[in-house]
Formats: C-alpha cells, sequence, structure tokens
C-alpha cells in the first residue's frame, strides 16, 4: 500500500505578536515589543503551503488557538465580563496578558509527537499532545491541540489520541521539535529518534548552564511507550548542552531528518559517534541505510545556525529519490551558510535542490520553516480517514487567504492586546475557520 508523509502547517493566529516570551530562543527575545504584522505572518506560511502543494507534496492546514486565551486569565483570578478580565489583566499583569494572547501554537512542530501505524503495536496512528510545560504561554495549549487533532484525526479505526503527559518539570516534552524518525518508506517499520535535553531523575546526564533544556529522556521514554514502540525502534540521543546554552533550544535547530538521513551540525549533540552507529543498526534491521550529513563546525559555526534557521528547515523526499531542502530567506542572508548550501548542493549528493522561503514574520518571533510543520506518515486507507476539509488545494488556498484578509490586522502592538475588541475579532474569525476546515466545535467559546 502507497504511503507518504502530510505536512500540516499551523495556520497563523490572528494575534501574531512579539512577546519576547521564550527565554532561550535568541530570535525571540531580541524582537520582543516590536511591532508584528499578522496579515503578512498568516499569508507568508500559506503561500509556504501551497508552494509545496504545487510541487506535489501533500499538505495539510492545522488551525491556530482562540487568543486571548480568557478562560486562562480566568484562572489566575482575573474575574467580571470577558472585556473586563482582560481590562484588569492589562492594568494589573501585562505580563499575562501577553502569555494568553501569544499564537505561538502556530508552530505546529510542537502541537506532538506522531508514530505512524507501520511503527506502533496496534498499527494505529499515534498522537500525543505535548505538555509543553517549560514556557507558561505554551503549556496553555495543549487541551485545544487535542481537541483540533481529534478533530482532524477522528476515525478511532486509524487513530489513537493520548492526553498530554504531566506537567511538571520532569515530564517536560516538546513534541516533534524533538523527534525524528527515519525509514526506508515511510509506510514501512522505521526508527523513531527522540532527542532530549536532560534526565529528571539521573544526574549522569549534564545539563546546560544558561539556559533550560526544555526535553526530558523520561519524558521522550513515556511517549514511547504511549505509542507502543518497540525497543528495536527507538534510539534516544542527547543534545549537546553547550548548543542548548547558545540558543539552541529544540533540536530542529540543529538537526534535521528524512527517509534515511541526518542532516545536522557537528555540534548537535553528545555521544555523536555512539548514537550515529545506534541508528544505522538500528535502521539496517528493518532493512534501511542509514545516512549522517554533518555539517562541519568549521564551515557553519552554532551562532550562523541559530541566526539562520539552517536547520530548522525542512527536508522531503521526491519521486527520483533525492531530496529538497526547504530553508528561510536568512539562510541566503549569511554568507557562509549560503556558501554551504552551494557546496552541498552541487556535490551530486541526496539533497540536491535548496528553495528558499520568506517566513520573516515567523522567524522574527524564533520559529522557521520545520517549527510551522507538524509531519504525519499515512498510508492511503489513513489519508483517506483524515478529515478533508483540512487537505490543502487549491481552493481552500484561495479561501483561506480571503479569510486572512476579511478577518486580520496588519499591526499588532504590545498595547493592541489590550483592546476587548481584538478577542471578538479573534472569535468571529474562528468559528467561521471552524466551518471552513470542516472541524466541528473545538474552541471553548463553541464549547461553553
Amino acid at each position: 500500500m502507497k504511503s507518504c508523509e502530510v505536512n500540516f502547517d499551523g495556520l497563523v493566529g490572528p494575534t501574531h505578536n512579539y512577546g519576547g516570551l521564550s527565554y532561550g530562543n535568541v530570535a525571540s527575545q531580541s524582537n520582543s515589543q516590536q511591532s508584528s504584522n499578522p496579515k503578512e505572518a498568516a499569508l507568508q506560511g500559506l503561500a509556504k503551503m501551497k508552494a509545496l502543494m504545487e510541487m506535489g507534496f501533500q499538505q495539510g492546514v492545522l488551525a491556530p488557538q482562540e487568543r486571548p486565551d480568557v478562560a486562562a486569565l480566568r484562572r489566575l483570578g482575573f474575574s467580571g465580563s470577558d472585556a473586563q478580565v482582560i481590562e484588569k489583566a492589562a492594568k494589573e499583569a501585562m505580563p499575562l496578558l501577553v502569555a494568553s494572547c501569544s499564537a505561538s501554537s502556530m508552530w505546529v512542530a510542537n502541537a506532538a509527537t506522531v508514530s505512524p501505524s507501520a511503527d506502533t503495536a496496534d498499527g494505529r496512528v499515534h498522537f500525543t499532545a505535548a505538555n509543553l510545560n517549560c514556557k507558561y504561554h505554551r503549556s496553555i495549549e495543549h487541551p485545544t491541540t487535542s481537541r483540533v487533532l481529534g478533530a482532524m484525526f477522528a476515525d478511532q479505526k486509524h487513530f489513537a489520541h493520548h492526553a498530554a503527559l504531566p506537567a511538571v518539570a520532569q515530564f517536560g516534552d516538546e513534541g516533534a521539535a524533538n523527534h525524528t524518525r527515519f525509514c526506508r518508506d515511510y509506510g514501512e517499520a522505521g526508527v523513531e529518534f527522540f532527542v532530549f535535553g536532560r534526565s529528571a531523575f539521573d544526574n549522569r546526564y549534564p545539563a546546560p548552564q544558561n539556559y533550560p533544556a526544555r526535553q526530558t529522556l523520561e519524558a521522550s521514554q513515556a511517549v514511547a511507550r504511549l505509542h507502543g514502540l518497540s525497543e528495536d525502534g527507538v534510539v534516544y540521543g542527547q543534545q549537546n548542552p553547550s548548543v542548548i546554552d547558545q540558543g539552541v533550544f529544540h533540536n530542529d535547530v540543529i538537526a534535521v531528518g528524512n527517509g534515511e538521513v541526518l542532516f545536522h551540525h557537528e555540534d548537535a549533540f553528545l555521544d555523536t559517534e555512539q548514537m550515529l552507529e545506534e541508528l544505522a543498526r538500528k535502521l539496517g534491521k528493518v532493512g534501511g541505510t542509514f545516512q549522517s550529513v554533518c555539517v562541519p563546525r568549521s564551515a557553519v559555526t552554532v551562532d550562523d545556525a541559530v541566526r539562520s534557521y539552517l536547520f530548522n528547515s525542512q527536508l522531503l523526499s521526491r519521486p527520483d529519490g533525492s531530496m529538497l531542502l526547504i530553508v528561510p530567506e536568512e539562510c541566503r542572508s549569511n554568507e557562509r551558510v549560503w556558501q554551504y548550501l552551494q557546496s552541498l548542493t552541487g556535490t551530486g549528493g541526496l539533497i540536491r535542490e535548496v528553495k528558499v522561503f520568506d517566513l520573516k514574520q515567523s522567524m522574527q518571533n524564533g520559529g522557521g520553516p520545520a517549527c510551522l510543520r507538524l509531519r504525519v506518515a499515512l498510508n492511503e486507507t489513513e489519508l483517506a480517514a483524515v478529515n478533508p476539509g483540512v487537505i490543502m488545494t487549491a481552493p481552500l488556498y484561495g479561501t483561506l487567504t480571503e479569510w486572512v484578509d476579511k478577518h486580520y490586522r496588519d499591526r499588532m502592538a504590545e498595547s493592541d492586546l489590550a483592546d476587548p475588541q481584538l478577542l471578538l475579532e479573534c472569535r468571529t474569525a474562528l468559528d467561521e475557520l471552524t466551518q471552513i476546515l470542516k472541524l466541528g466545535a473545538v474552541y471553548p467559546f463553541q464549547i461553553n
């Protein structure tokens, strides 16, 4: 049975703003308090989705979340009408209002970890929503994430959904941003690669000194158990603590994998040789041939990687067996990175072509092409069982661009978040969106 990998990109929400909320994310913090352009951000993301669809890749859409999250503010003691809650939060605790308005759910690489049916004990595709416990503004996402994923992948015969892990530091889970799957073919059994930053209970693993390690080994192990993965089908690797301290807050800022290939920086991991050997050995057991494309620090520094988001790229398989790398415009602007990419594609190796996209609005908040997509490997039967309303088509692209033009503002400053009209605008837009994507009632204002 034919299988493929579908990229479900996050649709940027109407409250896209630069709140500087993500400690450890250099771009997020350096652009804090600048004015954003939600309309431009959403249209840039949609343009990437359309381009990949037109290249022949299966492309889907993942809806944004309701913001401001008034329910979250109520849990923190603000009371009254929705407008009064927003007014009080703006007056008494503006950082909490900013957090409740974050559009960070656009980076759906953090939405969940996904295991294809070929890897799982029960032969279903498994989803575990990420608790994102390291950052408050992201920790409030998973209830809606679970409902949206449930509406997209609703057939219990083919799809299994797990609640987020316990919301404590020991089980900090950042989803697919720290997870990669290797396989010979998307429909065959593969090896799932879980990358962690620290261990919660075993002090043998070193931890970074400056920035938090968001993913724990224990969280990765729990997800593997929930998904029914075999011991031979899993490899755990640790991020290099020193690169976390240089702004590599997720593994997908320093490495990206696809098929049988891992594209990574020389300094990405600890115990690299041992880890690569284990990946090669386990992938070999299921008929695959693991290949490592290591970028030397002499060609691209960690700082170059963080500023350009070279590794936060999409590595996509083409019908002829070669691979295409989707990178942000910032890679072309960095002389060393662009020189490396030119040399990489000129060698006749697996990565044959690089395509550049303008994702400035997302990049300025700390998320590149890979942050914006959740990868789901599906066979033909499973793809047919996905809610068809979320699969990108030319008509859907047209409808969504019109929807963005109708509902989104073209400027968002911190002071705008206190406007009670913004909540009404967001709810009106999302209510219409659920009808466009055929999701049903997934937002709190639709349910309560």
